[in-house]
């Protein structure tokens, strides 16, 4: 059957999870940093459905297309490890110095990759600094002027409601990147994964690596936003957010509604011959 049921699942995701945490420095980078043009890539595509339309939720339907491509090929998103790495280690298949190390060199790449497409859109959009004003670039920055200067505006309230945000939002992208091993089929992943990442995106959530691309790349096209808007109003707390949702909501739950059922024993009475 195409379908996967739960505790074969998470036992998947807990061997991918082990694999990637032994995967070498140089591996990590560079898909980390495909993994942050990929999703650099479909940001564009979404906010530019939504200016050209007119319809945000457009924009998030087909927003997922980088994430297909990161999970499909078995690139490093930082964001869904949040979950994997965990699992994997609650599984007892991998242990804390590796999980920190895949973690900061994730990060890393997936932050070079973010900035190399932004620094290359920024000058395709811009015909290189010669042209100003267009829609999607005003979308852009909107988005990333909401994303910090927005935040910064109310305090420590701000804060905490990118915190929120940022806690609901890698809940969906975690399960979007666990819900591709509940199909063998490459359709089925596609449509498992696309739904819950639509459903973040067209939230408005703050998803740490998207916004390692809006905001610089803003901050290219004109904001008047800085490096400290940027680092200190969004992607260190929306980081911390999202490892919580994905560790704790995901990671954790998903390992304790199945760590006392067993795949194989549940295919044995399944397939066991009637009396």
């Amino acid at each position: 059957m195409d379908y996967v049921g739960p505790e074969e699942m998470v036992e998947n995701v807990a061997t991918t999870g082990a694999k990637k945490s032994n995967s070498p420095i140089h591996i990590l980078l560079l898909k980390g940093g495909m993994s942050g043009a990929f999703l650099g890539y479909s940001t564009v595509l979404a906010y530019t459905t939504a200016t050209q339309t007119g319809l945000d939720f457009l924009g998030a339907l087909v927003f997922p297309v980088g994430f297909v491509l990161i999970l499909l090929l078995n690139m490093e998103l930082v964001t869904s490890n949040f979950a994997m790495l965990p699992l994997a280690r609650l599984r007892k298949k991998t242990n804390n110095k590796k999980i920190l190390k895949n973690f900061f060199w994730v990060f890393t790449g997936n932050l070079i990759g973010s900035v190399f497409f932004a620094i290359l859109f920024s000058i395709y959009i811009t015909k290189f600094g010669h042209i100003t004003g267009l829609s999607i670039m005003d979308k852009i920055i909107a988005v990333a002027e909401g994303k910090t200067l927005a935040y910064k505006e109310y305090g420590a309230a701000g804060m905490f409601v990118a915190f929120v945000k940022a806690i609901l939002c890698n809940w969906m992208v975690t399960l979007g990147a666990v819900m591709a091993f509940t199909s063998n089929s490459t359709v089925g992943k596609i449509v498992a994964m696309w739904l819950p990442v639509f459903l973040f995106f067209a939230l408005g959530l703050e998803h740490a690596v998207v916004n390692l691309f809006v905001i610089p790349t803003s901050m290219m096209l004109g904001a008047d936003i800085t490096i400290l808007d940027w680092w200190m109003w969004n992607q260190i707390i929306v980081t911390i957010g999202n490892f919580l949702s994905g560790f704790l909501l995901t990671g954790l739950t998903l390992h304790l509604v199945t760590k006392h059922k067993s795949p194989s024993v549940e295919l044995y009475v399944k397939n066991k011959p009637a009396s």
